[in-house]
């Protein structure tokens, strides 16, 4: 016990009270990072509830909490009378470049790839959208929220705007084709690239919960991009959430 109890860098000085996020998630977050610093045993298993309660100094049942979020996650499993165990799960690695396309990006990693369009309306752009865009605020834009799958699991959660002016069709072709590709080239855009892209990492919200069946508070990757046509005029700005348990990013000028 004394061995394990070594392993990983977890403690109760890592946590926050009063910061407004439970704290069974942040003993979640804290348990997923410890993973890859050690936490578990040779075998995958992880420190007793009782163990893991006395390094955070919180009831077992706020950590029984924070493991059963990790479980419905993926991340861990439980072995009745054996304990809980890490899931040995691959995640998969989504590329982004000049050329990012959600289809292509997974080829070879999942046998089935497609969007879903989950909604779509007609909006006026904020100031956001319409820098991106190179639109004047308040001129009309086609949203579309968008799920991306693979295999049939959720691994992407994402919103894109486009000028209702160039696409007044983009909804239609995606709904019909369940690409973005796709629907630019049926809309006349046969070819784009990415011009600039931002990731960041944050606590999932309720939407990104709901549609990619992660625990609440779990953690998303966050892509801001945007699209430009052969003419480098923008066309599509995005922001897509990952589970960051299911996918790894990664970055490349290609």
């Amino acid at each position: 016990m004394t061995a394990r109890a070594g392993r990983g860098s977890l403690s109760k000085s890592a946590l926050h009270r009063g910061v407004g996020v439970a704290l069974w998630r942040q003993i979640g977050d804290e348990i997923r990072r410890g993973i890859g610093a050690g936490l578990a045993d040779e075998n995958g298993r992880l420190p007793p509830e009782a163990e893991l309660a006395a390094r955070f100094g919180v009831n077992r049942h706020t950590v029984r909490a924070a493991i059963a979020a990790l479980i419905h996650e993926g991340v861990l499993r439980s072995e009745q009378g054996r304990g809980t165990y890490v899931r040995r799960q691959k995640r998969l690695t989504y590329p982004i470049g000049t050329r990012t396309r959600f289809s292509a990006g997974l080829e070879g990693q999942a046998r089935d790839r497609q969007v879903e369009l989950l909604d779509h309306m007609k909006e006026p752009a904020n100031a956001v959208v319409a820098a991106a865009l190179g639109l004047g605020a308040g001129v009309d834009v086609i949203r579309l929220e968008m799920l991306g799958l693979a295999d049939g699991v959720p691994i992407s959660r994402s919103t894109s705007w486009f000028s209702a002016t160039l696409f007044p069709d983009i909804a239609g072709y995606v709904a019909r084709t369940h690409s973005i590709t796709e629907a630019l080239a049926l809309s006349g855009t046969r070819d784009y690239r990415r011009a600039s892209t931002t990731i960041e990492a944050r606590h999932a919200d309720d939407t990104d919960t709901r549609d990619l069946r992660l625990s609440p508070g779990a953690i998303v990757l966050v892509a801001r991009g945007v699209n430009v046509d052969g003419n480098g005029k923008p066309i599509q700005y995005s922001q897509t959430r990952f589970s960051a348990d299911r996918v790894e990013l990664t970055v490349s000028p290609a």
